[in-house]
């Protein structure tokens, strides 16, 4: 199961970034953000699972990427995703942190949002 600091390393080792913190209010909430462009690539929050469609109020980790339309699209609805979380539906989606999905699953969109927002 891929965790927050599962995560956490591999943007570091892949990528070399380092989280952001960006608001005390939400001192968990962090950004995966690019250093040449600024652009968000990700970002790892804890929420109450009704917040993503689940029947429990107890927290989540969530990671929300970017990615193409056609792919989010074929993605959301299916167990281990969710429409994305206080960004864009259509080029953004959620993906629980939960252990549904395969690593390499979750490692390979997070890379597809790391080149699409590399630009």
């Amino acid at each position: 199961m891929v965790s927050r600091n599962d995560v956490l390393n591999y943007a570091y080792e892949t990528y070399g970034t380092k989280s952001e913190h960006l608001w005390e209010k939400y001192p968990t909430y962090e950004v995966f953000r690019h250093k040449k462009n600024s652009k968000w690539y990700g970002i790892i929050m804890d929420i109450p699972r009704r917040k993503v469609g689940l029947d429990s109020d107890e927290p989540i980790d969530i990671l929300v990427i970017k990615g193409q339309p056609e792919i989010i699209a074929s993605l959301v609805g299916q167990k281990g995703f969710a429409p994305a979380y206080h960004m864009n539906k259509t080029h953004w989606i959620t993906i629980l942190l939960d252990g549904t999905l395969k690593d390499d699953e979750i490692y390979n969109l997070l890379d597809m949002s790391y080149e699409m927002t590399n630009k």
